[in-house]
């Protein structure tokens, strides 16, 4: 069962050109469960689709990050089956939100280059907003590497900056609220331990923690929207049912 978005209509070499890796890798991350199985087409050709895109991209993105592959394999088993490319994809945000602290300096052509897009004004001026891209002397940038691909996407988002900017503000205190509290819930395990054994925990719980909140999180704003759907449908039934005498 794929989790595509649209019709698969890439060939695996076409995959592993999309996603940078040879067809040797495609063919062993599918045969190790990995990679959904393509969809089989006339003459019994395989085909991939934006969901087996996206998961390339996110298996890559665990190895950059330095996961074995049986520890990926344990990631991926824990995900939903049911997940989009656009869900696959935030996946890979957080992921790469492991890494240290990534800023650099960088010229406009190769912030347009990363953003995979040319950059208006005006989408200047919302990611310096976002602080992701930041103006620096001449015409370059300091870059947020791991929020760029975050912030690029929101550019497309319906949504004013006020409104983006209010929704950063209400993420960034409850994320820093439940860190705080998580931290202070293993602050007792780990009392007795010596530093390395606290740096060893916390490079375990790290990952293992942001998927939690990332999957729990996900959950919830499903379950809110589908509450907040049905409340504004209700007044509109209603207006199709009999009217009282």
């Amino acid at each position: 069962m794929t989790t595509d978005a649209e019709e698969p209509i890439l060939t695996v070499d076409e995959l592993a050109a999309r996603a940078g890796v040879t067809v040797r890798t495609v063919r062993f991350y599918g045969s190790k469960g990995l990679l959904p199985p393509p969809v089989i087409g006339p003459r019994r050709v395989g085909r991939y689709g934006a969901g087996h895109v996206a998961r390339l991209a996110l298996i890559e993105e665990l190895q950059q990050q330095g996961m074995t592959l049986a520890a990926i394999e344990r990631y991926l088993g824990q995900l939903p089956p049911d997940l989009t490319p656009h869900d696959l994809a935030i996946h890979r945000a957080v992921v790469a939100s492991w890494a240290p602290d990534l800023r650099e300096t960088v010229s406009r052509q190769e912030l347009e280059r990363r953003a995979g897009r040319p950059l208006a004004a005006e989408d200047i001026e919302r990611l310096t907003a976002m602080g992701v891209a930041l103006p620096e002397e001449g015409d370059t940038f300091c870059v947020d590497s791991g929020l760029l691909r975050l912030g690029v996407r929101l550019l497309d988002v319906p949504l004013s900056q006020d409104a983006i900017l209010a929704a950063r503000k209400v993420l960034m205190e409850h994320s820093r609220a439940a860190a705080h509290e998580l931290a202070e819930l293993f602050r007792g395990e780990v009392a007795e331990r010596d530093a390395r054994d606290v740096k060893s925990l916390s490079a375990h719980m790290h990952p293992l923690v942001v998927q939690a909140l990332l999957t729990t999180f996900q959950r919830s704003l499903k379950e809110e929207l589908r509450q907040w759907l049905d409340g504004t449908a209700a007044p509109e039934a209603e207006s199709r049912g009999t009217p009282s005498v």
